[in-house]
Parts: structure tokens; C-alpha cells; sequence
């Protein structure tokens, strides 16, 4: 067939990191701001996808394939530096979540979970992937609890 008649798929808003071929999340401009080093953040255009893989050091990626590695960003973010805070507005960790899971109840979180709705939560700038970390939170003190249950 010839190829002047085939009709390419529209965009539909997807974009996989171009090195680890992982979904990414959409992000905005002030995210990028926030966390990209000065001298790095012309080399990304307004609008990028965050790579979520841990072992990709690919953090933000464009249509153009265009990338920021994790040297080139302001400081560690998790989940690809485990010992960043999951949550940077708050600095909630890993080890909140494990002193959580050797609890009877997840206090951390619940504080956590409150805070998160205060106009303190500044998700879309402090936060790599722009958004709140309570989702991410929850999973994995799911995770850890079924991997305690075992």
C-alpha cells in the first residue's frame, strides 16, 4: 500500500521515556522549574513527561526526545533516589512508612494525609512528577503490608 494513504495516529496525549520505554506522567511547566538546575532546564521544552522507573536515570523527557538525567536536576527525588522524601513538600520517607507498617496504626500517614490538604502541599512544584504523593504513599505501605502478611 502506498504510505501517501496511510493515515498516522493522532497524539493522544501518551509519551514513553525514550531510554527505558516507561509511561510518563505529564508535568508542567513550573514543575520543570522547580526542579530542573538552571543551566539544564533550556534543554527541555515547556511542557515534558516525568519517568517514573526507579533504575532509569532519565527523570524528564520531551516529544522531541529530549532529556534531563537526575545529575541535572536541584536535588534527589524519589522514587529515583529511594533515600529522597516520597513526599517533598512534607519530607515523608521510606522509614515513615516502615516505623508506620511496625505500628498499630499508620499515625505518619493519617498526619500525612491531612497535611496534604493544607495549603502548605505544594505538590505541582516541589513534587518531581507535579503531583500529590498520597497515592504513592498509600501503595506502598500496602505493599509493605502484604509483604508482612507473607
Amino acid at each position: 500500500m502506498n504510505k501517501a494513504f496511510v493515515r498516522e495516529a493522532e497524539f493522544d496525549g501518551r509519551a514513553y521515556c525514550p531510554r527505558c520505554g516507561t509511561l510518563g506522567t505529564a508535568v508542567n511547566q513550573a514543575t520543570l522549574d522547580q526542579q530542573i538546575q538552571a543551566g539544564f532546564r533550556r534543554q527541555i521544552g515547556e511542557s515534558a513527561w516525568f519517568c517514573s522507573h526507579p533504575t532509569c536515570d532519565i527523570v524528564y523527557f520531551d516529544l522531541l526526545e529530549r532529556t534531563v538525567a537526575t545529575d541535572q536536576l536541584r536535588g534527589p527525588v524519589y522514587p529515583k533516589d529511594p533515600a529522597a522524601p516520597v513526599c517533598a513538600c512534607f519530607g515523608f520517607t521510606l522509614d515513615d512508612i516502615d516505623a508506620d507498617l511496625g505500628e498499630a496504626a499508620p499515625v505518619r500517614i493519617r498526619q500525612l494525609l491531612d497535611r496534604s490538604r493544607t495549603d502548605e502541599a505544594r505538590c505541582r512544584l516541589l513534587a518531581a512528577d507535579g503531583r500529590c504523593c498520597v497515592p504513592e504513599v498509600q501503595r506502598l505501605y500496602m505493599k509493605g503490608l502484604a509483604a508482612r502478611k507473607r
